[in-house]
């Protein structure tokens, strides 16, 4: 596994004029292979040429100020390299580069020196400290189009373009079989030109590591990829082990529990009633894989006990059942509040188990090489395994690691570390270790201990292999009970969706008809009373036709009172209008008037420029004091014998109004041709007058030449 760990010495992405340089480790096969001092672009020049697993860092505001820079970053980077933030944790908590390390049992030798962080940064990252940083979905776009313009044009231009269309096109069905022979589903989009295709677009369902194309350009086409990109940066955890920890449980009506981590920090505290073993045993297991379960009486409970059987883990008590005030004592000297006397039982449990390994962790802390997960270790020895079985048979995978010169472990670890420089050299550290252990074996009263701690943890094994046998064959039975309801449950539950589907259906089409038939309802209750006026209004027409005629009357003499009447009367040729009001006419009601052929118009209007706008039209306007009115509602009548009256009033008026507008028309036309003859005569007189000037100028000029040859 190769891995490039950087550190900025200086500049920023931030700034204009001084761009950012970077001190490289590059680290292959638990070596340091080389160290170099790049610029950001030489950076990305040499991930490319040289393709590594992991690309660490510890900050990623040295490579970006913002994310769309980071997603641009990325773009450039090989699909196979992954960036990886050092500092944040498992849990996605920030953490120091110096924590960090020392999870490892690294120290940084100087915090202030950009070349020893980038060493640490791509050591951690090569231990799986920190996570990866993802910013790309599963979807790529891959876009074909031409590499050169086709310009103005000349002779060649057709041949011109369909050569480059040509070579887009052949370049895109390349592509498309390509990613057909990989079974990547995908969408096509084409852009159409002269002869070929000026540019094609894929957009395949499928990461970038997986797309069977590269970016790249020719004579004639280039060919981009683009990875789709998710709404926010997602950070997926390099180490997905779940954390050993330390619970203190304190059982009862209300249960009580603490988890520690291997360090003391509190990653739990909680207490809750009603809740079963079966829920404590869950929601211990979502905190982390508990490596000691205490109480804090001297005599385990039984509750406590299964907890401790389910995972496994080794029992701590205190020797004697602590008093209230020492428990308080305890979980205020590590500056620990709690909530209830539950929670406080709890911790106490928890710190004292703390408590009693701390010494020994610490002791064990400076024995191990550099490079070895201490979580691991504390867990290893907690359950009673040597150092060296810890580092040859638990952690495997960090042999590689560990696998170092001793002048690489020490320029990691600084004067103070350790000096081990490989696992040949492991025996040799632990040989104090080992000769106490043999020492202790020759004392025949630590055999007898041992053998019968051995023992006991052999009979609570069987115990709990029982148990759980037994557990597994009522959880089998219970199972296959559960998979019969289930299956009864799901048959009953399908019929009865499938029942309140086809309501639903017949409900919404029940809810659409009856809007429809309100609405045609609506619209029946109107064109019946419309019916209704019509009728009465035909009814009085042939009662009393010989004497009065009958009018349709208005509020107001304006178009939509007009459109309204029309709606529910109707205004048809031959109708009189008598507006009550006429003081917001305008010219679309006189023209509405005028397309409606109505035969005249009743007002009490004194408006002469309304009288002559109708006069216009051929309307006849008579006056309400010519005419009585009868009006009932929305129709009214006149009097046939007094409208007819002043009906032949108003078109002797009207015949008068149109000779005198014909008259005035004439007029016009021949004051216009006389000052046009007029303008005419004067501009022939200017003409005239010029002419003159010239020719007598003429003749003065051959007088005086004349007089010069005399």
């Amino acid at each position: 596994m190769k891995i490039f760990g950087i550190d900025i010495i200086g500049g920023s992405v931030r700034s204009r004029t001084r761009k950012p340089v970077f001190a490289l480790t590059v680290r292959d096969a638990g070596e340091i292979k080389d160290t170099a001092e790049v610029s950001l672009f030489r950076l990305i020049r040499r991930i490319n040429a040289e393709q590594p697993d992991i690309l660490a860092v510890d900050s990623l505001q040295e490579i970006s100020q913002n994310i769309q820079e980071l997603v641009a970053f990325m773009q450039m980077l090989p699909p196979a390299t992954k960036v990886v933030l050092v500092t944040r944790g498992m849990h996605q908590e920030p953490e120091s580069l110096q924590q960090v390390a020392a999870r490892y049992n690294i120290r940084l030798q100087n915090k202030l020196d950009p070349y020893s962080e980038s060493k640490t940064i791509a050591h951690v990252a090569e231990l799986g400290a920190g996570s990866e940083v993802i910013v790309f979905d599963d979807t790529c776009g891959i876009t074909v189009s031409r590499n050169r313009s086709l310009g103005k044009g000349g002779w060649s231009q057709n041949r011109y373009a369909r050569k480059v269309n040509g070579a887009v096109l052949v370049k895109s069905r390349e592509i498309e079989s390509r990613l057909k022979e990989k079974g990547l589903r995908f969408e096509k989009t084409e852009y159409a030109g002269f002869c070929g295709m000026k540019r094609v677009h894929f957009h395949v369902f499928a990461g970038r590591k997986q797309i069977p194309v590269q970016a790249g350009r020719s004579m004639d086409y280039q060919v981009r990829i683009a990875a789709g990109r998710l709404d926010k940066i997602r950070f997926v955890s390099q180490n997905t082990r779940k954390k050993h920890v330390i619970v203190g449980i304190d059982p009862g009506t209300t249960v009580g529990i603490a988890v520690l981590d291997m360090e003391g920090n509190l990653l739990k505290l909680k207490s809750a009633r009603r809740m079963s073993l079966s829920d404590w045993t869950q929601e211990i297991a979502e905190t982390g894989n508990p490596v000691v379960v205490a109480s804090d009486v001297a005599q385990m409970p039984m509750s406590v006990e299964k907890i401790r059987r389910a995972f496994n883990a080794v029992p701590h008590t205190p020797k004697v059942s602590k008093t209230q005030d020492e428990k308080a004592a305890l979980c205020n000297a590590y500056g620990l509040s709690y909530g209830n006397d539950h929670e406080r039982d709890s911790l106490s449990a928890a710190l004292d188990a703390y408590k009693f390994y701390r010494q020994k962790f610490q002791t064990i802390e400076k024995r191990i090489p550099a490079g070895y997960d201490l979580d691991i270790v504390r867990a290893g020895i907690i359950r009673g395994y040597s150092p060296e079985q810890i580092i040859s048979d638990l952690i495997p995978s960090a042999r590689a690691s560990a696998n170092v010169t001793a002048s690489q472990v020490a320029g990691e670890n600084g004067p103070g570390g350790s000096s081990v420089s490989s696992i040949s050299s492991v025996s040799s550290v632990f040989s104090g270790s080992s000769s106490s252990v043999s020492d202790a074996d020759s004392l025949g009263s630590a055999s007898a201990l041992r053998t019968a701690q051995l023992e006991g943890m052999i009979k609570d094994l069987r115990n709990h292999i029982d148990d759980i046998r037994k557990e597994l064959k009522d959880k089998e039975a219970e199972i296959k009970s559960l998979k019969k309801q289930l299956s009864a449950e799901r048959t009953e539950r399908f019929e009865k969706r499938k029942e309140n589907q086809t309501i639903a259906e017949r409900d919404n089409q029940i809810i659409s008809v009856k809007k429809l038939l309100r609405k045609q309802e609506r619209e029946n209750r109107r064109l019946q009373r419309k019916i209704k006026r019509l009728k009465e209004f035909n009814d009085f027409n042939e009662d009393d036709a010989a004497k009065h005629i009958p009018v349709k009357v208005l509020s107001a003499l304006t178009k939509e009172e007009l459109k309204e009447m029309d709606d529910e009367l109707g205004i048809r040729e031959g109708d009189i209008i008598y507006p009550v009001r006429t003081d917001g006419w305008g010219n679309a009601a006189v023209s509405y008037l005028s397309d409606s052929l109505v035969r005249a118009v009743i007002a009490d209007s004194k408006d002469m420029r309304l009288m002559y706008a109708l006069r216009d039209e051929r309307i006849p306007l008579i006056a309400v004091s010519e005419v009585f009115v009868t009006v009932r509602g929305r129709t009214g009548t006149v009097k046939r014998e007094h409208f007819e009256e002043a009906l032949t009033r108003w078109t002797a008026e009207q015949e008068v109004y149109e000779r005198e507008k014909n008259r005035e028309m004439l007029f016009s036309i021949f004051r216009e041709y006389k000052n046009q003859r007029v303008v005419e005569a004067r501009n022939v007189e200017k003409v005239r007058a010029k002419n003159r000037e010239k020719q007598i100028k003429k003749w003065e000029d051959e007088a005086e030449g004349g007089d010069d040859v005399l």
